[in-house]
């Protein structure tokens, strides 16, 4: 049995918990939020923490100032709907967003005015990324043009924009040629996750996929293997081959990653503990794969 054919040979575990945990953010109060998935969070306005407010600086608020920004080229996260409204304008807005692929979130007006920071929102607010997203392509592009093996970064449903913001750096230190992340169940590229990268979002392709299994199954077919971070992996990640076509699949802060997604992994490696706390900040443990993988590639 050849090397390759070993990795394919990764057991079925039924019941598992990821290594990673989210961490906590502060709020204004001092007392710890449970969530931190970024607008999805409802909760009183209040309890708001910082980065929560620096984000608001990448929303548009208002039904004229939304169209402008559909009918423009800037990269778009997201559009909140106020939930039954019957304004023929908010109508319109909801089929440009699906013309573009844009995920619409429908919402009650008091979540809205709690996200609003001019209090004019009009039922509607827009979520505007920093940056424009790439192409799954642009990514394997990136790669043949540096004469390497793909190194793709999967996150299958990071919501934290902390761990996201250092994953995005962790992996353009590291050499990796694009990241690729769901349009639901995910942090986006905010002012917060820029602030958080050091600007490390504006050197490698950050891809938007509707379908994550599907995107990953495409990539498998071209001879990218797939190793995936889980806590009952095979085994430890400074024991498994990495080299060659590597995607590395990061699950979410909370629960891993999701049965879906796992079993479109080829094999899956672990992060060994040693003390008595038995997870890591999922940034942190993208930091040490993305890591051992560029040292197996300098090889």
């Amino acid at each position: 049995m050849s090397k390759r054919e070993g990795r394919t040979g990764r057991k079925k575990v039924q019941k598992y918990e990821p290594f990673y945990e989210k961490a906590g953010k502060r709020g204004r109060r001092g007392e710890k939020a449970t969530s931190r998935s970024g607008v999805d969070d409802f909760r009183d306005a209040s309890w708001e923490t910082e980065d929560d407010v620096e984000e608001r600086e990448d929303r548009v608020e208002g039904r004229r100032p939304v169209l402008e920004v559909l009918r423009s080229d800037r990269p778009v996260n997201k559009i909140f709907i106020e939930k039954g409204n019957p304004d023929p304008t908010l109508a319109r807005i909801a089929a440009m967003a699906r013309e573009k692929g844009v995920p619409i979130q429908y919402v009650d007006k008091r979540k809205l005015d709690m996200m609003s920071l001019a209090r004019i929102h009009q039922g509607v607010i827009l979520d505007a990324a920093v940056k424009e997203y790439a192409e799954v392509e642009d990514i394997l592009r990136i790669a043949a043009e540096r004469g390497e093996d793909p190194f793709i970064v999967i996150l299958d449903g990071i919501t934290d924009t902390n761990n996201f913001g250092s994953i995005i750096r962790s992996a353009e230190c590291a050499g990796a040629h694009g990241i690729i992340i769901p349009k639901r169940r995910s942090a986006t590229l905010n002012a917060t996750v820029a602030k958080v990268a050091a600007g490390a979002q504006e050197f490698i392709a950050i891809a938007r996929v509707g379908n994550l299994a599907h995107a990953i199954r495409e990539l498998k077919a071209k001879g990218i293997w797939m190793a995936g971070a889980d806590p009952e992996g095979d085994k430890a990640y400074y024991e498994a081959d990495m080299k060659g076509p590597i995607g590395l699949i990061i699950g979410s802060e909370g629960e891993g990653i999701s049965r879906v997604i796992r079993d479109q992994c080829d094999f899956l490696v672990r992060i060994p503990m040693k003390g008595k706390i038995s997870s890591l900040n999922a940034g942190v443990a993208a930091g040490l794969l993305l890591f051992e993988i560029a040292k197996s590639r300098s090889v």
